[in-house]
């Protein structure tokens, strides 16, 4: 099986570690893992932005990279999100049939991390050891738009040393949504508010999740705070291991 990794532009520019960890972990499974350079951005900015017409080379330019893949593995609810639900209308909005077509055929083999580890792989022990007390947020777009359900708490719970511990209205958005964080900070802000109140109230020492956008959000604010928590990750715990603590 060749897979690709898509390391998403956000990732990539801001927390390169995390596609680092996922190539870890991934090999350690077994999974040879292959970085295609040409890689650029899903074009999930320019949809939610407005942009449509300004996201369609990207759509091309993610099929041209990844079409030749058995899978294509990205660390991001939110990017992964945006391929399975926005590239297709995309293509259509190009009028191009063949690229749609392309799409189409591409779509079911681009997974989120937790879903290529327990739906492809089938392994929900991954040999992590990260001896800390953890909490999981779930991601809009990973719980609402892909549906990952418990996938990533499976993950987390089988991680040895772990002291995973629930987050009070866990579901409830954190308030960054993209550009929706510019265009409404107020709003934003009073949501991540939130979230930080319901992280702090586990006494966790480290907050996860899927996207690193979100835990950019909420750890901004928790660093404010002085709260003293830390974010992470979902592929940085799972890559930790005795002789590589994350």
């Amino acid at each position: 099986m060749r897979v690709a990794l898509f390391a998403t532009c956000f990732n990539d520019t801001m927390w390169p570690e995390t596609p680092k960890a996922v190539v870890r972990l991934l090999e350690r499974l077994g999974v040879t893992v292959e970085f295609p350079q040409a890689q650029t951005c899903c074009g999930q900015m320019f949809t939610n932005t407005g942009y449509a017409d300004e996201a369609i080379p990207g759509v091309r330019r993610f099929v041209d990279v990844f079409s030749e893949y058995d899978a294509v593995v990205a660390p991001s609810g939110s990017c992964v999100g945006s391929v399975r639900h926005q590239h297709a209308a995309l293509a259509d909005r190009a009028g191009d049939r063949g690229l749609r077509s392309a799409v189409d055929e591409l779509t079911p083999r681009v997974y989120e991390l937790s879903e290529f580890l327990v739906d492809v792989l089938g392994v929900t022990d991954v040999g992590a050891y990260f001896p800390h007390r953890v909490t999981y947020h779930p991601t809009c777009h990973s719980l609402r738009m892909l549906r990952v359900g418990d996938r990533p708490l499976r993950l987390l719970r089988a991680v040895r040393g772990i002291d995973l511990v629930d987050l009070p209205a866990a579901d409830q958005c954190c308030g960054f949504g993209g550009t929706f964080a510019m265009k409404n900070a107020d709003v934003s802000v009073a949501m991540g508010m939130d979230k930080t109140a319901c992280v702090r109230e586990t006494d966790a020492q480290v907050l996860v999740a899927g996207d690193n956008s979100c835990l950019a959000h909420i750890g901004g604010l928790l660093s404010l705070e002085k709260a003293g928590v830390r974010t992470l990750h979902l592929a940085e715990i799972l890559a930790s291991t005795e002789e590589d603590p994350a």
